[in-house]
């Protein structure tokens, strides 16, 4: 496994609270120390992506709009 894999796995991952569990596309997300984590919530073994905290921050502002 590598360091990546790794350190993504020690983080602490949060659904939605919009999310049902009836199968639809849902995200998790886990915010580290230095980047906010986003994985595919039903393949949780893929890679997910990882964030700069202003990118993040932009993100969820446009998001939110």
């Amino acid at each position: 496994m590598n360091a990546e894999k790794s350190a993504a796995s020690a983080l602490t991952w949060s659904k939605s609270s919009y999310s049902t569990g009836s199968g639809g596309e849902c995200i998790e997300v886990a915010v580290g120390p230095h980047a906010v984590h986003v994985r595919d919530s039903k393949d949780v073994v893929r890679s997910g992506l990882a964030l700069d905290i202003e990118a993040w921050t932009t993100f969820v502002g446009f998001a939110a709009q």
